[in-house]
């Protein structure tokens, strides 16, 4: 009898362990406001979106957002591939790859969420002004490889510096200024944002090409804390107009007119200034979870503001009220 009793023990051990071993393999639950998920983002966009991530996991302290920062076919492939629900890229998904995530059960979802300008950058002793898209794309493809071809300079050789050789900014400027021309040998990639402003501050030469929030110098040195941030979010003033960070110099870009146009949040709005490009976010989560729950923040009034505050343009525009001096 003892040792059916003993057996019966054992036996309602192992159903217990068993069981606690089931409920472990299983994933995390999560709500709109709480769990952990893994966010996909284009590296290009970094800063803008972890402005959006410290903001959100402030006001939401049991919601982790493990962001992973790369280039955007590497961000695109792990939507596919399944390795994340949530991911921010410079194009939207196609048709295609909304069906085939919709035929695997995903609930896909994609919003615009801003404009973002592709700044060129120079040294400040680059006396340099103003360029033509002409003569980017001129350059891109090394027709033009000494700045006295652009316009009477003895700065001399041009170098051309990306952040990363796979990044969106490279495809950018090749699907829009080079006519399926092969790029010229003056092309330098610095496998990073800061890279690309140390090539420029050191190299006279050199012409940088990044989006506009690394350029702000808000963005750059701001030792704002998350909670000042979110009360900033939360009061009703306007958004002050961002400047562009001095260390280095900003090129006005001339389009369809003759004039140029530095890449300030109303030339990107009413297209005067011609480099620009969409930023989406792309969820593929049922309703309820923290990956819908992040995307509603972003896409929501104060998600927005917070966009306005990088110098990229939010996809929705609130009206300020501005007071002006008479």
């Amino acid at each position: 009898m003892k040792l059916i009793i003993n057996n019966i023990f054992l036996l309602l051990v192992a159903v217990v362990l068993l069981t606690s071993c089931n409920k472990g393999s299983k994933a995390p639950v999560t709500t709109s406001t709480s769990g952990t998920i893994t966010l996909m983002c284009d590296n290009s966009f970094e800063n803008i979106m972890q402005q959006e991530i410290d903001v959100f996991e402030f006001q939401y302290p049991k919601a982790h957002i493990l962001a992973r920062y790369l280039p955007q076919n590497d961000v695109i492939d792990s939507l596919m591939q399944f390795k994340t629900r949530a991911i921010v890229a410079a194009r939207d998904l196609t048709k295609a790859e909304k069906d085939f995530l919709r035929k695997n059960k995903r609930a896909v979802r994609s919003k615009m969420i801003a404009v973002d300008a592709l700044a060129l950058i120079v040294n400040p002793e680059n006396t340099i002004e103003m360029i033509s898209r002409k003569e980017i794309g001129d350059i891109l493809t090394g027709k033009l490889t000494m700045w006295n071809d652009v316009e009477p300079n003895k700065t001399g050789e041009i170098k051309i510096v990306f952040d990363d050789e796979n990044s969106s900014t490279v495809q950018y400027m090749r699907d829009s200024l080079m006519n399926g021309q092969p790029f010229g040998k003056n092309i330098y990639a610095q496998n990073s944002i800061e890279g690309v402003f140390q090539a420029v501050q050191k190299n006279k030469g050199a012409i940088g090409i990044i989006g506009v929030s690394w350029i702000t110098s808000d963005m750059r040195n701001s030792d704002i804390s998350t909670e000042e941030m979110v009360n900033q979010l939360n009061d009703n003033s306007g958004v002050n107009v961002a400047e562009f960070d001095k260390a280095v110099k900003v090129l006005k870009v001339m389009g369809n007119t003759r004039e140029a146009y530095k890449p300030y949040q109303q030339y990107i709005y009413d297209g005067r200034y011609p480099l620009f490009r969409q930023i989406y976010m792309i969820i593929a989560s049922a309703g309820g979870t923290l990956e819908h729950g992040f995307f509603s923040f972003v896409t929501s009034f104060n998600g927005q503001k917070l966009i306005m505050k990088t110098g990229v343009m939010p996809a929705v525009m609130h009206p300020q009220v501005v007071q002006l001096g008479e």
